[in-house]
């Protein structure tokens, strides 16, 4: 079957109504009542296993199928591949009701495989869980009956111990280690002998079986592992591969429990020159306790695989088996250190070669990854220096394979769940993080998860600077990557140097122009970098700007808010005064310095607004410090319509805090300058002009102007006088032709209810003080922190006590 017609089959089947699955479902149990189910039942199985399958909601089939399907599957006499598939339809049921099957009684280890999926399948209880175990492990403790295989009942068991690890007993789990002890280094290394077929011209006397051989044809000396190749395959062959593909599983669950960790006083053992040595003598080795000799198999079979890893592989297919037994092998090599240490010594020496074989070779990337796991893990005991290991891993991989999004997920969760880890031993997980953003510039948003773990690790007051910058540049370093990854595919003849006189016109000349190579290996720099060069971004943004459109750069742009806002909370945690200073000048200058994404630029600019905020709430005395920079950035009058909610931010911090209360250095001089400031942006915003030429500024913005102007004046009662004549311009100004074509009715009332409301407190000077100038004794107060919370409330009160009530006639 073909794609498009699997999927028009699979769609058919989502779309089955209850009625047609009920017809089909009869015509089933009929072709099971036969004397024996053939093709056509076969057929009627598979369709309904894939109905079944391909259906959103849980299906309900008729309870005498359901006990027909039982029946089938447990009858000596029905056909293998009938079985199989009423397991496989009665496992697509889960949770079914009416299921009777039992694992007990069952002696053939194949129909015990296939009921026992089926009870694990129901999602029961851990009990039925450990019934079933029960019964496999005894499976496998016995001698099968002549025919019987092990290997049906490994996977059930490698499902027991994940849903319910608790399921086998110590002394049950210990005889399963001392099986696969033996299935994993004493299997045949002779061939299997294919099955005779049975025909007329079968011979019963076939050859002896060949050895088995490595993956580049040569024979295999040493023990078999699932590595070793061959035409067929005999029985301890299949369990071998099988006891390895669930080894890890197992020694998570079984392989370190009263396990004896050697004294780490013993200066033999911690003397690097003397590796302890463990016994390859079958004799001796049978003497161990089942879990340690388990370990000790385990440990030389993943020596074995690295070992046959290093042969070149005949096929890609194998080439790919080879990386991922070896990725395997790592990483049960670090579980075993972990339950023996006395296996670090062999094991450092023995994966710091296989590090140095396979760093330069780009295809095996993926087990840099356990390896640098194991020395991160076991590096400080076996007293290995393993900076190499972890430079070449942050500072090659990013930039060569930031684009390999299975490699990127793995390499990014490597780096979330040992974050601390690194952060406390080595100072390169911080020094490479411009590299490490290449993965989420390039993979967002799926990665974004993850970078919200990894963030707060890369955070200290020496990257937040270079890091703040990074985050809004993210976009643009997207674009920047796919310029470069264009740039890599051209061509020999097309990637000569541009002439430097000619201003590129494209990205991919300006990638290649001398004009802006340094823009471009800053913004791609693999290492921290305290070189500022923001100024020579500025045109590059530009250039860039043919890419903001691109699908990958829009889903980068996305992820930068939710990464800024975790920015500011944890730099919050520890920043100091001059940082924090240094952050509010940047917000400021940033603001006008982004990629042109417009919905980007918006979502940017209301975080940041946001932030300012929480900055000057938690450090009031930096409007005094910043005073030239504030002043200058809330005197734009351009900044209202392109920045609006920093600046709307920036001039009620003014407004608060520019107060004595929270710096003593506040002079009246400087409120003077920050209301004449304020004043002459209200005037330009406010000022009638003709109809066509009226720009509409945001209401908001020129209602936290009055109330900043209104604060100021309350704390330098002489401007009391200019900020009244202003506010009772406002009427004049809302209710003029040129501005009704522009605002609302709402926003009109909005602005002359907010101007009525600051005239009328300013009636009572004595009250505006204390309501905007708090002392310093009450500035913190509780009830201070109210009043500032809830203005708005305080302004309609003092207007109800100004204004007459209803009715009332001055006498």
């Amino acid at each position: 079957m073909g794609t498009a017609a699997a999927e028009s089959f699979l769609r058919q089947a989502r779309e089955v109504r209850e009625d047609e699955l009920n017809r089909f479902s009869a015509r089933v149990a009929a072709q099971l009542q036969g004397p024996e189910p053939g093709p056509e039942a076969a057929d009627c199985l598979q369709r309904l296993h894939l109905v079944l399958a391909a259906s959103k909601r849980p299906r309900r089939l008729d309870a005498g199928l359901v006990e027909l399907l039982q029946a089938v599957l447990c009858s000596p006499r029905c056909p293998e591949q009938i079985q199989l598939l009423c397991a496989a339809v009665l496992r697509e049921m889960s949770p079914c009701d009416g299921l009777r099957l039992s694992c007990e009684g069952i002696h053939d280890a194949k129909l015990l495989s296939l009921v026992s999926s089926v009870l694990l399948a129901q999602e029961g209880e851990k009990a039925e869980v450990s019934a079933v175990g029960q019964r496999v492990v005894k499976a496998l403790e016995g001698r099968l009956p002549v025919g019987q295989s092990s290997r049906y009942l490994l996977p059930i068991l490698s499902n027991v111990i994940s849903l319910a690890p608790e399921a086998l007993t110590e002394e049950q789990a210990n005889v399963i280690s001392k099986k696969m002890a033996d299935w994993l280094r004493y299997a045949s290394i002779q061939q299997g002998v294919a099955q005779p077929s049975g025909g007329f011209f079968s011979n019963p006397r076939t050859r002896q079986p060949g050895p088995v051989t490595e993956v580049d044809g040569a024979i295999a000396t040493d023990f078999f592992t699932v590595l070793s190749l061959g035409q067929y395959y005999t029985e301890d062959q299949w369990l071998n591969m099988q006891a390895f593909s669930m080894l890890r599983k197992w020694l998570l669950c079984y392989g370190g429990k009263e396990v004896n960790t050697p004294n780490l006083g013993d200066k033999s053992e911690m003397d690097g020159s003397v590796m302890p040595v463990v016994s390859t003598s079958s004799t001796s080795s049978r003497l161990l306790p089942p879990k340690e000799r388990l370990r000790e198999k385990a440990f030389e079979y993943c020596q074995r695989l690295i070992e046959q890893s290093n042969r070149q592989a005949l096929k890609k297919a194998d080439g790919d088996l080879q990386k991922a037994c070896l990725i395997e092998a790592v990483t049960i090599m670090d579980i075993i250190c972990k339950q023996d240490s006395s296996y670090v010594y062999r094991a450092a020496s023995f994966l710091k070669i296989l590090h140095d074989r396979i760093s330069g070779d780009a295809s095996y990337a993926r087990a840099l990854l356990p390896i640098a796991q194991f020395f991160l893990n076991h590096g400080e005991m076996a007293a290995v220096d393993s900076d190499a290991i972890y430079k070449h891993l942050f500072t090659d991989i990013p930039a060569q394979l930031f684009h390999n999004s299975s490699l990127a997920f793995e390499f990014v969760l490597f780096c979330k769940d040992n974050s601390q880890l690194f952060t406390e031993t080595s100072s390169i997980f911080r020094q490479n993080f411009p590299n490490l953003f290449k993965f989420l510039a390039w993979n967002s948003p799926p990665l974004i998860a993850e970078f919200v773990d990894i963030l707060p690790f890369l955070l200290d007051a020496g990257t937040a600077i270079e890091i703040f910058h990074l985050l809004l540049d993210l976009p643009c370093l997207t674009a920047a990557l796919d310029v470069q990854m264009r740039s890599s595919s051209l061509p020999s003849s097309d990637k000569a140097a541009c002439d430097p006189t000619v201003k590129p016109a494209a990205c991919l000349e300006a990638f290649r122009s001398p004009l802006h190579r340094s823009a471009f290996q800053y913004l791609l720099r693999i290492e921290s970098s305290s070189e500022d060069a923001q100024e020579r971004l500025i045109p590059l943004r530009q250039l860039l700007g043919s890419l903001a459109s691109s699908p990958r750069v829009v889903q980068c742009a996305d992820t930068v808010p939710v990464l800024l806002e975790l920015f500011f909370s944890v730099v919050a945690e520890f920043a100091d005064a001059p940082l924090i200073n240094q952050l509010v000048v940047l917000v400021l200058q940033r603001s006008d310095q982004l990629y042109e994404i417009p919905a980007f630029k918006d979502d940017v600019h209301r975080v940041l607004s946001s932030q300012l905020v929480m900055l000057c709430k938690l450090r009031p005395a930096l409007i005094v410090e910043l005073s030239k920079e504030l002043l200058e950035f809330s005197g734009t009058v351009s900044n209202i319509q392109s920045k609006e909610p920093i600046f709307t931010h920036v001039v009620w911090a003014i407004g608060e805090y520019m107060s004595v209360s929270y710096d003593k250095r506040c002079t009246v001089e400087q409120i003077t300058r920050f209301f004449e400031t304020l004043e002459a942006v209200l005037f330009e915003v406010t000022q009638l002009r003709p109809q066509a030429s009226v720009p509409s500024y945001a209401p908001r913005a020129i209602t936290v102007l009055m109330t900043a102007l209104t604060k100021l004046a309350a704390r330098s009662q002489d401007l009391i006088p200019r900020v009244s004549l202003f506010l009772a311009k406002m009427r004049t100004f809302v209710q003029s032709p040129a501005v009704t074509s522009v605002y609302c009715e709402e926003d009109r009332e909005e602005i002359l209810t907010r101007a009525t409301e600051l005239m009328n407190l300013l009636k009572m000077p004595s009250v505006a003080q204390f309501v905007f100038t708090p002392s310093v004794d009450v500035a913190q107060t509780r009830f201070q922190k109210e009043v500032n919370d809830t203005l708005p409330a305080a302004l309609r009160m003092v207007t109800r006590l100004l204004e007459p009530a209803p009715g009332f006639v001055p006498g």
